[in-house]
């Protein structure tokens, strides 16, 4: 077995999507199912119309397969940033993406992965999801401020 054939098989073993059966076509099937849903929602769509251009979202979408393959499958193929994109979207006075529209996104990637997915695929999906929803909602908060820095928690140190 070459290097490239070892790699592929550590990363089959520990990546959690092989083992309830994620493959990319699903990843694919799922990112492009979901954000269709998404630009025809009345709270969702909005806000994904103001950042993303019509002539946008072929990247967006690839870029966005990209990140679930990485996610799932550990492909090591997404590269980038999303908390900055995010919280700039959130904005500094709190009217932009909120945990309603945190929410909203579940249901619909929740929606989306059970039309697509054996029920184990859907199941690690929408635990992903769920993940990544609250890591982007705390980091948010802590972008405008309203969660205290650990020196302001009072933690003794040493």
């Amino acid at each position: 077995m070459d290097r490239a054939e070892r790699t592929a098989s550590v990363r089959q073993s520990l990546a959690p999507g092989f083992a309830v059966g994620i493959t990319e076509e699903m990843i694919h099937q799922v990112v492009h199912g979901f954000y269709a849903r998404i630009r025809q929602d009345p709270a969702l769509g909005p806000i994904f119309t103001g950042v993303i251009a019509e002539d946008a979202w072929p990247a967006h979408l690839e870029k966005m397969c990209d990140f679930w393959s990485s996610v799932m499958l550990m492909s090591g193929r997404f590269h980038g940033a999303p908390m900055p994109a995010h919280a700039r979207i959130a904005g500094q006075d709190g009217q932009g993406l909120n945990g309603r529209h945190f929410a909203r996104w579940l249901h619909l990637f929740a929606e989306t992965v059970a039309e697509h997915c054996p029920p184990e695929a859907a199941a690690l999906f929408v635990k992903k999801a769920q993940m990544i929803a609250r890591s982007f909602q705390l980091g948010i908060a802590a972008s405008r401020g309203e969660i205290p820095s650990i020196g302001q928690v009072g933690l003794s140190r040493g």
